[in-house]
């Protein structure tokens, strides 16, 4: 049209603005390529070396938390040689402050502690709080017996009683001494034809122990007995044998075992050395070897030094792995043998003496009530109650 200007074929050029927003979306279309590259490569390589993938999102992982202290009871199970038949047991009571103790089930409850408190006398460990309050003597739980727990731990509680209620008791506990047995009712025909005991009338007496409920004290709670600091049922007796003869294990050893009764064996250690026959039956020093006549006729106890008897019966107490009472042979002692009795730490010794321990009777010099071939269980209640 006549006027206007001419049109230019060249194509219009872009304005600034527009170049620059094409080179940002130029720039971030390869920062992203780059990024979705780096990504791609670091999962082939943890691919490659068995690595797994990072997580872009993951931050710094948090603390672990602080594990909950074990409480005493389960410390003292993580040490035992054989968790299976570890037991924690606890101790609870008036003036009770003791740690918890490993025993081992179906083993003898071993050194249960014997607490002290001004103005008491301890008087055992029950099985509830209340069996402790009423004092029940069946209920007592001591040495006599197998250790059982529930779900390896038990607690016992302690009970009390006033040192008048323990005079007032007046209890008397008798040392049963047996020696050899016999099947034969009309027993053996020889010089030591007293020695046998007819093995069916100590079944017979075993069973009056058993069914009358006799309590059955361990030597540790006879030493505190005798030392006012623990009470004793007057309805209590112990179960001795001596001189680890063949009939014991053949014949009597059996029947304590099937009645569960705690008997102490005691063994002549340079004859004897193998473990306990039963679980209910404790072996204790009858010295290693001084159960033989000395110089004068009577036993090596009354002939040696108090230090050759410390060294006998201190080898005997390593070889039974316990230092709790000596049976003296013979019945025979004095003060030399005394001296090495203490010597080797021996806090009890028993004699032949007939008599029951009492509060104070002298603790080397333990009376015994002898049973003798013809006793009978009538013969055994008379004696003992």
């Amino acid at each position: 049209m006549p006027g206007d200007p001419p049109v230019s074929s060249r194509p219009k050029r872009p304005s600034l603005a527009a170049i620059r927003q094409r080179r940002l979306a130029v720039a971030l279309i390869a920062a992203l390529a780059l990024a979705l590259m780096a990504v791609t490569i670091t999962t082939a390589v943890h691919a490659l070396f068995g690595g797994t993938t990072p997580d872009a999102t993951a931050t710094t992982p948090s603390p672990s938390p602080t594990p909950t202290p074990l409480t005493p009871e389960e410390a003292l199970l993580k040490t035992a040689a054989d968790p299976t038949k570890a037991c924690a047991v606890s101790f609870r009571g008036d003036g009770i402050a003791l740690a918890p103790m490993l025993q081992t089930a179906g083993v003898l409850f071993t050194g249960l502690p014997i607490p002290e408190r001004a103005g008491s006398v301890f008087a055992g460990w029950y099985p509830t709080p209340e069996t402790a309050q009423t004092q029940t003597q069946t209920d007592r739980v001591n040495g006599s017996q197998l250790t059982t727990c529930v779900g390896h731990r038990r607690t016992l509680y302690a009970a009390w009683v006033t040192p008048e209620q323990n005079t007032a008791a007046g209890s008397k506990i008798p040392i049963l001494m047996y020696h050899w047995f016999t099947s034969k009712p009309g027993g053996e025909d020889n010089w030591l034809r007293g020695n046998y005991i007819y093995i069916e009338d100590f079944r017979a007496q075993m069973a009056y122990i058993a069914t009358s409920k006799f309590y059955l004290p361990t030597w540790d709670e006879l030493n505190a007995f005798i030392d006012g600091k623990l009470y004793l049922p007057p309805h209590s007796v112990i179960i001795t044998d001596d001189d680890n003869e063949p009939t014991w294990f053949q014949l009597a050893v059996p029947v304590v075992t099937e009645d569960k009764l705690l008997a102490t064996s005691f063994v002549i250690t340079s004859t004897r050395q193998e473990g306990s026959p039963s679980a209910y039956v404790l072996q204790r020093s009858h010295t290693d070897d001084m159960h033989r006549a000395g110089d004068n006729g009577k036993g090596r106890m009354v002939n040696l030094s108090a230090d050759e008897v410390a060294a006998d019966v201190e080898k005997s107490a390593q070889i039974l792995g316990a230092k709790e009472v000596v049976a003296y042979p013979f019945g025979h002692y004095n003060v030399t043998a005394e001296e090495g009795v203490t010597k080797a730490g021996f806090p009890l010794a028993r004699t032949t003496e007939y008599g029951m321990v009492k509060i104070g009777t002298p603790k080397l010099e333990l009376p015994v009530v002898r049973v003798n071939y013809g006793d009978t269980a009538d013969d055994l209640k008379r004696a003992i109650g």
